[in-house]
């Protein structure tokens, strides 16, 4: 079976993809809902945060994406040592809902998964791409955040250009090429490779 990664930077329409590919038949593990989860379902995760951040991270007993954004806003060098902490666990979790797929192609959708090296493990990656602009408009229209909190989701996410080195194929989401068609070709033809691959 063939490991598709999907990623874009936030607002770039990744999920919006994700859904028609869903619709055609092919599952999704979206990483970042699933390291959500992981929060606080992974004991060993949740020891890791509250040892390294401490337990306020996890007030009423549940992890708070909001303290940690706080914390993040403030200690911005402490975002790589949450990823540590957090990535290889959804590389793991991610690892066991591959081995149980049985469709000719299965989609890891990440924001990070390029920054994560997460693509490392996959056979073919998409960058779902869109101007800047547009997707500052998505996020405000879509999310309840402010304008410091999207600059500085996107302050820590690779630009389009950087991740575009990285991945096989492009699905452009710039409200001027129609999304659907895309994702039908590309179907197509990671169908036709999967066939193809041992």
């Amino acid at each position: 079976m063939l490991r598709v990664g999907i990623t874009g930077g936030i607002g770039s329409g990744k999920t919006t993809a994700c859904r028609i590919f869903t619709v055609l038949g092919i599952p999704v593990y979206n990483a970042d809902s699933e390291a959500k989860r992981l929060y606080d379902t992974n004991e060993a995760l949740k020891a890791a945060i509250k040892q390294t951040f401490g337990e306020h991270l996890y007030p009423n007993g549940n992890f708070s994406a909001e303290v940690m954004r706080d914390l993040l806003k403030q200690k911005p060098d402490q975002l790589p040592v949450l990823n540590a902490l957090v990535h290889p666990k959804v590389k793991e979790h991610s690892e066991n809902w591959f081995n149980v797929q049985t469709t000719p192609y299965a989609i890891k959708e990440s924001a990070l998964l390029v920054e994560s090296l997460a693509y490392r493990q996959l056979h073919k990656t998409i960058l779902v791409s869109a101007p800047e602009t547009i997707r500052f408009k998505r996020i405000q229209h879509r999310d309840s955040i402010s304008v410091s909190d999207i600059e500085f989701r996107m302050k820590h996410q690779f630009t389009d250009e950087q991740k575009r080195s990285y991945c096989d194929y492009e699905l452009v989401n710039d409200e001027l090429q129609a999304l659907i068609p895309q994702v039908l070709k590309l179907h197509e033809e990671l169908t036709q490779q999967a066939h193809l691959t041992p």
